[in-house]
């Protein structure tokens, strides 16, 4: 579904995501691992179109997206929960979550409705606090939000950025179960995140970058390519 080839992207004069390439299957859950700063989050917004990358090529079933604009690539079918969540502070809940919607065009007000009415039964939480501003929320509950807006789009490929991070051990567990949930139905997922051993129970495959570079791709399942990841990241 999705190919990544040779992709190298720059912040001014440094060089961080360096000659990556990866092929994800149609719904595989795939890990990105590795210590602080060595390209993942980049690797993302690269593929997300917030960064342009300096060569390489980004493909989604085949339609070329390296260089194209952000919504464009969104449109697409590529969700992106970023590491901030970029809540919009001035509108509620609701009105948050509709903004999903841009990813599907012409979709009909009662499909639409019918799409954000499931949400809500799977998050009675953001139901409960639909008209509050979303800034109000907690960090666990603005973290459901940031993925509630994706998942109203159905985008064909999730990429989630650091979905623990500072969160209680009982809200990254809910987290979790909402992530299972999309691989359950068959969704398509890059996932960034320093809790290892969790990410790695949900992942089918995982690859571990150091210096902006793959140099493991391993299987979730088998103990010795996980015993080789957390050797790289102890480093």
């Amino acid at each position: 579904m999705l190919q990544v080839h040779n992709i190298h992207t720059h912040y001014g004069l440094s060089h961080v995501v360096q000659g990556i390439n990866l092929d994800v299957a149609d719904g595989e859950v795939i890990g990105i691992f590795g210590r602080n700063g060595v390209g993942k989050t980049t690797l993302l917004k690269t593929i997300a179109g917030w960064l342009r990358p300096s060569s390489g090529e980004i493909r989604l079933d085949g339609q070329h997206l390296n260089g194209q604009p952000p919504d464009r690539i969104c449109r697409a079918g590529v969700g992106f929960v970023p590491e901030d969540r970029r809540i919009f502070p001035g509108l509620t809940v609701e009105e948050n979550l509709t903004l999903g919607f841009l990813q599907v065009p012409r979709r009909s007000a009662a499909n639409s409705r019918a799409r954000l009415d499931l949400v809500y039964d799977r998050l009675p939480r953001l139901r409960e606090r639909r008209n509050q501003l979303g800034t109000t929320l907690s960090g666990g509950e603005q973290q459901m939000l940031a993925m509630a807006r994706v998942m109203v789009g159905e985008p064909k490929v999730l990429l989630v950025d650091e979905p623990s991070e500072g969160l209680a051990p009982m809200i990254v567990s809910e987290i979790y179960s909402i992530l299972s949930d999309m691989k359950r139905a068959g969704r398509t997922i890059l996932l960034v995140e320093q809790n290892v051993s969790k990410a790695l129970d949900l992942c089918d495959r995982f690859v571990a970058i150091e210096r902006g570079r793959v140099v493991l791709d391993g299987d979730a399942r088998n103990e010795m390519d996980r015993e080789r990841l957390l050797s790289i990241i102890a480093l």
